[in-house]
């Protein structure tokens, strides 16, 4: 299995990013931290939820220009 370690950051260049995992559970972590490192949240995902997660990523990325902003 790939050893893959992953950051995005986000759009509002505010120094906050993101960073996804293989953890030692064979599960996901996702690592979310701001530059002052003052509020960081870790989420444990098995690969059943993350599967959901991702899913639900790509339909709420697909309303993107659409018209269909309900968040």
């Amino acid at each position: 299995m790939a050893n893959i370690d992953t950051h995005f950051l986000c759009s509002t260049g505010d120094g906050t990013n993101i960073q996804c995992f293989l953890n030692t559970d064979d599960g996901i972590t996702i690592y979310v931290s701001n530059k002052d490192e003052s509020e960081d949240l870790v989420v444990f995902l098995d690969k059943s939820t993350a599967i959901k997660l991702a899913k639900t990523l790509r339909t709420e990325i697909n309303k993107i220009g659409k018209g269909n902003n309900n968040g």
